[in-house]
């Protein structure tokens, strides 16, 4: 049986979230935006409020409620901007619930625990110079002496890169086996010879910190190897699944914020004598949006389900990924044209959404990648199998 019906926890912690936005980040967004400033205690506070662990099993430190109360948190942070959106996703959908699906339950006690309560903060090492759709392309290795891996290499556009803690690093083991040979690595911040440097001078998400890790003769313990030796690319793309999930769920707060934003408007300015929410042509724009709004949150909400049950959902989420982010852009980009020659400044917060619509739509997956892979899946061409490790189904109390 299907429900669409939220349940009073959610909905209270829908208005939870929405409430802190409204108070400790809306308010700022300007002044951030334009410093490039990403504010640390906004990820303090909502360890505070136990939401850096929101669907992490109480076990481990986290609240324990289900993947769409995940999906509820991301929509309801990027309605006050994309970077604190993707502080949480790369936190909890790339790196947390990666340790949860393929740590070992040491590996759990030490980073995952700390993580979900807030207490440390993790981040997720893939992408490199010359390496982002073509995973197998990177060129960071890993190399065997004696019980540690000597990690040498470099990763770029990693969110979070100066504020983590802990990072999900994927290196070269053998690359004579080219994909099959990347494996997966938990480095942390004080290890010697790794640094970080952030990367200025973005067009979008200038509120977040996003830049540059550095593997200079990092010898990490083997105990930080994740997973098995060659399963790094099973791990980076499941740990996809999980980040995707929380872009698509992102998406969707941001045209909230479009709406938000235009009908405001609409009802505020007048031309030829009326609002300018009574033209034809400006109500079409609000209609997109709306039904961008609500298709995008019904594929997020079904990869949510296919979570809670256990089950894969690469296709799913990358449906929800791409059609999500295509509309947020879409819906960003009407309402700086509802806005009107407004719309270009920023004393109205559109002209932000538009800039910040635009990475969603390349990151973790090109609308094109997804395109290829919905086209692949309904010719049959590609399929998923079951993994060794699988995301574990949420437990209802």
């Amino acid at each position: 049986m299907m429900n669409f019906d939220f349940t009073q926890e959610q909905e209270m912690l829908r208005q939870t979230v929405r409430k802190f936005v409204d108070k400790e980040i809306l308010p700022h967004m300007k002044e951030w935006d334009e410093r490039g400033y990403f504010d640390p205690n906004i990820l303090k506070r909502l360890a505070e409020l136990n939401l850096m662990g929101v669907c992490i099993p109480e076990q481990y430190g986290g609240m324990g409620m289900d993947y769409n109360s995940l999906a509820i948190v991301c929509e309801e942070l990027e309605r006050g901007d994309t970077a604190f959106r993707t502080a949480v996703s790369v936190h909890i959908g790339l790196n947390s619930l990666t340790l949860l699906q393929w740590g070992t339950e040491e590996q759990k006690q030490k980073y995952l625990v700390p993580q979900a309560k807030g207490e440390k903060i993790g981040a997720f090492g893939l992408t490199e110079p010359n390496a982002g759709s073509d995973v197998a392309a990177i060129s960071t290795t890993a190399v065997r002496d004696g019980d540690d891996y000597i990690l040498n290499g470099q990763k770029t556009w990693i969110s979070l890169c100066d504020i983590a803690d802990h990072f999900i690093v994927f290196a070269y083991t053998d690359k004579s086996k080219k994909h099959r040979g990347i494996s997966a690595f938990i480095v942390e911040r004080t290890m010697p010879g790794f640094s970080s440097r952030a990367i200025k001078g973005k067009l979008g998400i200038r509120a977040g910190n996003t830049g540059e890790l550095f593997f200079d003769n990092v010898r990490v313990p083997k105990e930080n190897l994740l997973g098995e030796e060659g399963e790094g690319f099973k791990i980076a793309m499941s740990a996809l699944d999980n980040g995707r999930f929380t872009v698509a769920a992102g998406a969707c707060g941001l045209i909230m914020a479009c709406l938000e934003a235009s009908v405001k408007y609409c009802h505020e300015r007048k031309t030829f004598g009326k609002e300018i929410g009574r033209h034809q042509l400006v109500q079409q724009m609000i209609a997109n949006m709306e039904a961008g709004l609500q298709m995008s949150r019904l594929l997020v909400y079904k990869a949510g389900f296919l979570k809670n049950k256990g089950r894969r959902n690469t296709r799913e989420t990358s449906l929800a990924k791409w059609i999500a982010c295509d509309f947020a852009n879409k819906a960003a980009d009407d309402a700086v044209q509802i806005h009107g020659a407004y719309g270009y400044s920023n004393e109205y917060p559109v002209e932000r959404y538009l800039r910040n619509s635009k990475a969603p739509v390349i990151y973790e997956g090109t609308r094109e990648i997804h395109t290829i892979m919905q086209a692949e899946y309904v010719l049959g061409y590609r399929q998923d199998k079951p993994l060794r490790n699988m995301l574990p189904a949420w437990e209802e109390k």
